[in-house]
């Protein structure tokens, strides 16, 4: 379990990064919902031991974070910014990571590897240069280096951006078969990453935590605001970009899906909200707000 409790974080000028944030992660993924610029990455690596909080306490399975070697002892952090050594083979990266993590017996550390390698899927590339892997493969191989030494909790900051739908796909259900039993905290701004494979959800924006519950929560921020109208290409162009959620093309026109509390036209049809319909209800009520 993560405890987060009142955890401000403020840069030079008095800039803040985080601000009051109060938390608990249960094992399961929880997802860390928010736009770029949010606090999610700082966030993640004050959890990770990397920076410092200015304020505010953080304990994970009670141990308080301050204590920093016994909490990167337990834990799997997958930065945003993941860098590999080009030159390493994937084999030979994960080795080097095993024994930084204090994997001292060579047997053991060569059977973790070659079983997490089957896991992320890169068996059949393990002894090429990582030079030579695509994007999704060098997540793979991060998700791989996270995992070694069976964390209790793993930590992953924006692990999908730059991905194909295919590999996106494939990630988030390695993330899940990982979640059974421990701890996985999952930062992302992409709405679909959390939809099928978390169980809770939190949410933050401009460093400050706008709610935390479970997904029907999140959607229920959409209740009552959600619009549909249907719209030639003349009308469409009228409309305030900022309101709209959505377009799709049918034979009559254009179908142009719209958040407010009020109608925002004449013939428009308020219709239930979907996940992402909530997400951005509640972003931009914090923007009016």
């Amino acid at each position: 379990m993560i405890t987060i409790e009142h955890l401000s974080k403020t840069y030079r000028k008095g800039a803040w990064a985080l601000l009051d944030v109060s938390l608990t992660f249960e094992k399961g993924m929880t997802g860390l919902l928010g736009p770029n610029g949010a606090g999610k990455t700082t966030l993640m690596r004050i959890l990770a031991t990397l920076l410092a909080p200015t304020s505010g306490q953080v304990t994970i399975n009670g141990i308080p974070i301050g204590r920093s070697e016994e909490i990167r002892r337990m834990i799997g952090y997958l930065p945003q910014h993941f860098r590999i050594y080009p030159k390493m083979t994937g084999r030979d990266y994960l080795d080097y990571v095993g024994v930084m993590k204090g994997i001292t017996d060579k047997t053991m550390r060569r059977n973790e590897i070659t079983k997490l390698l089957e896991m992320v899927n890169l068996q059949e590339k393990a002894d090429q240069k990582v030079r030579t892997y695509s994007g999704g493969m060098k997540q793979r191989l991060g998700i791989a280096q996270a995992l070694l030494g069976s964390p209790e909790v793993l930590i992953v900051d924006e692990p999908t951006a730059g991905l194909d739908p295919q590999e996106r796909v494939r990630f988030r259900n390695m993330l899940t078969r990982f979640s059974i039993n421990r701890t996985v905290l999952l930062s992302t701004h992409i709405v679909a990453d959390i939809e099928s494979n978390c169980r809770r959800v939190a949410v933050m924006n401009r460093g400050c935590l706008l709610m935390t519950g479970d997904l029907a929560e999140l959607q229920a921020c959409g209740e009552g605001y959600v619009w549909e109208v249907l719209l030639n290409s003349g009308q469409l162009s009228a409309v305030n970009p900022a309101r709209i959620v959505s377009t799709r093309t049918v034979s009559e026109g254009i179908v142009c899906r719209m958040t407010g509390a009020a109608s925002p036209m004449s013939g428009a049809v308020q219709v239930p909200p979907t996940l992402e319909d909530g997400y951005l209800t509640l972003l931009r009520r914090d923007r009016n707000e």
